[in-house]
């Protein structure tokens, strides 16, 4: 496995967000300040990403820290994470960080330092070589979800942490660029968009979008031997961010992005 290598993209040099970061320096979680701050820079993801991802990328080690300690020392692969913003942000915290990404396009002009173009389906890491797992907002782009979870527990150690949270069809973001006019169709909420921006959407479902349920999702991983689930809960959402899942139906569309966090068995 690659060394991370020294070069990591500073959280300061972005404008209008604090150069934050380990746990007791961000928003509460949950808050409507946190909400909101992640809302606002998400409403900006287009024309300004790198401010978008870096905030994103502080707020998702904070949690990780929050339920399995700093990451300092610890080996955290991040599978899927395009541009590596959340491989920086573990590697500024004193992870050993390593990046897989299948895109080669999603990986930009400067990926980080020893990132791997590798699909998430066939990691090349030995079993048990994580301490932690994460995976950001990636589940809804793969065709075969229960492989990919079970590659990412494949991968991380015993007792180690596994992260990933996933945006569902059904949520209010869950056609991306389309929503919410995905809810009347795809095709129709990808044409529509097309039509009102001059050009051709990111995503297309069956291709590169899947329509990925609460339900399911939380059936699978219950029903697995070699982890326990130890939160489902919204990754976003301002208050009571774990009993809004409990709630079948209602969950499907108020929860707008499942968090996962799950332990590796021994």
């Amino acid at each position: 496995m690659p060394a991370p290598g020294p070069r990591v993209r500073a959280a300061a040099d972005t404008p209008g967000v604090p150069p934050t970061g380990g746990r007791g320096t961000a928003p509460k979680d949950p808050s409507f300040r946190r909400s909101l701050a992640l809302f606002r820079a998400f409403m900006h993801e287009q024309d300004d990403p790198a401010a978008c991802y870096r905030l994103l990328a502080r707020d998702s080690a904070d949690q990780v820290e929050a339920y399995d300690g700093p990451v300092d020392g610890k080996t955290v692969v991040d599978i899927g994470g395009g541009g590596g913003y959340f491989t920086d942000e573990f590697r500024r915290r004193g992870a050993r960080g390593f990046l897989f990404e299948p895109d080669l396009r999603e990986l930009g002009p400067e990926p980080p330092e020893g990132a791997v173009a590798a699909d998430g389906y066939l990691l090349p890491l030995a079993d048990g070589s994580a301490d932690v797992s994460f995976s950001s907002n990636v589940l809804e782009h793969v065709d075969d979800p229960e492989t990919f979870l079970s590659e990412m527990i494949r991968v991380t150690r015993p007792g180690g942490l596994i992260y990933v949270s996933f945006t569902n069809w059904l949520s209010p973001w869950g056609g991306h660029e389309g929503a919410p006019w995905h809810y009347l169709g795809a095709a129709r909420a990808r044409a529509r968009y097309e039509r009102r921006t001059g050009r051709p959407a990111k995503h297309v479902l069956g291709e590169n979008l899947f329509a990925v349920h609460i339900g399911p999702t939380l059936r699978q991983v219950r029903a697995r031997t070699d982890v326990t689930v130890v939160s489902a809960r919204s990754r976003y959402w301002p208050f009571l961010a774990g009993a809004v899942t409990r709630v079948p139906g209602l969950r499907e569309f108020a929860t707008w992005n499942l968090l996962l966090i799950l332990r590796r068995c021994p």
